[in-house]
């Protein structure tokens, strides 16, 4: 596990130096603990093969991601980046500002719902 753990860091420290290509979707309509379970199958993988997870995962956060998969593939190719040898180095994901809408209960009284929203981040880099 240690291993795994320090090459993440090598690669996340190499994004940072090479200037990785970076894709940002912001306001999903998702909570943030839903979509954080996706973005750990994908972390550390090729891009390839993360496509073909989020194309299979039957969540509903792995549409986005594969968005924002697709517009980071898009970027790096902008920055002539080669495609075939792209690894996703790193995913974030952040809690989003919270809608807040009311819902009538019995006696006159409300009740609070929470929509809650996320930011997805995802980060290539060549290896």
């Amino acid at each position: 596990m240690a291993s795994r753990e320090k090459q993440k860091a090598q690669a996340r420290k190499q994004a940072r130096a090479d200037g990785g290509a970076v894709a940002h979707f912001r306001d999903i309509r998702m909570s943030a603990r839903k979509a954080q379970a996706i973005a750990k199958l994908i972390r550390g993988r090729n891009v390839e093969d993360a496509d073909t997870l989020l194309a299979f995962q039957r969540r509903a956060a792995a549409v986005p991601m594969r968005k924002v998969l697709a517009a980071a593939v898009a970027n790096a190719d902008q920055r002539n980046m080669d495609i075939d040898r792209l690894v996703v180095s790193d995913v974030q994901i952040n809690k989003g500002p919270i809608m807040r809408r009311y819902m009538a209960r019995a006696h006159g009284r409300a009740t609070r719902i929470r929509k809650q929203t996320s930011h997805i981040r995802i980060e290539l880099t060549e290896v």
